[in-house]
């Protein structure tokens, strides 16, 4: 007959098979929490790299973006004018002899040319590199027309003159691309809530003047659309 175990003893045993039982499992928690620790800084360096990623998108975007507007910007749109194509004019000259052809040959630049100048708006055509209408819009039957200048100096002098075409619907404006157009269009809606003192654009750039006095009424130009909302 085997002794009988001292209990003391068997408690002793009993513990220790429980610390080795409890050792193996934090053991295997601790290999687990090592490898969910390594697989976190993975992500997180994921993360990193995504970050660094879209920010190098974001500048290539922002070039690309200034690049399509400079080459842009010896362009005005010109909104509100009806321009007759030439082929439309010769077809109905072409019928008579007795009417004037002068429609005929009235290019689209000598069109514009010709509304202008009844506005006491100089445009010299032989500034003009090209000409041609936009194609129209689903809610607008007047097409805009596009005028390239030779140089930005024949532009800038025709822009300075648009305020003589107030009380027509014929407007000057710069050929802006998508994202600028955005901006103004969102930076016209803060002048007229209130929310901005005044806006514009010169040069393809889009300025605002903030509200307040004097010293507070700074002009800043506006180059992303998120600028804008602080002042929402």
């Amino acid at each position: 007959m085997a002794p009988k175990k001292n209990p003391a003893v068997e408690e002793m045993e009993d513990i220790r098979r429980a610390l080795d039982f409890l050792s193996q499992d934090i053991e295997t928690i601790k290999t687990k929490q090592d490898k969910i620790l390594k697989l976190v800084e993975e992500v997180t360096q994921l993360r990193i790299q995504i970050e660094e990623r879209d920010k190098k998108i974001s500048e290539l975007e922002r070039k690309v973006e200034d690049l399509e507007q400079y080459s842009r910007i010896n362009d005005v749109i010109v909104t509100g004018l009806k321009i007759k194509p030439r082929s439309y004019a010769h077809a109905v000259n072409a019928g008579s002899e007795d009417e004037p052809r002068d429609l005929e040959v009235s290019s689209a630049e000598q069109q514009v040319a010709a509304f202008l100048a009844s506005r006491d708006i100089h445009l010299d055509v032989g500034s003009i590199e090209a000409c041609h209408p936009l194609p129209r819009k689903k809610d607008n039957n007047t097409p805009a027309v596009i005028l390239r200048f030779v140089n930005r100096k024949n532009k800038i002098a025709v822009m300075k003159q648009g305020k003589k075409l107030k009380g027509t619907n014929v407007y000057l404006n710069d050929h802006l691309t998508k994202r600028n157009a955005d901006i103004a269009k969102k930076a016209r809606y803060l002048r007229k809530q209130n929310k901005i003192q005044n806006t514009w654009v010169m040069n393809c750039k889009i300025y605002i003047r903030l509200n307040g006095s004097p010293e507070e009424a700074k002009v800043l130009v506006v180059k992303d659309i998120e600028d804008l909302k602080k002042y929402e």
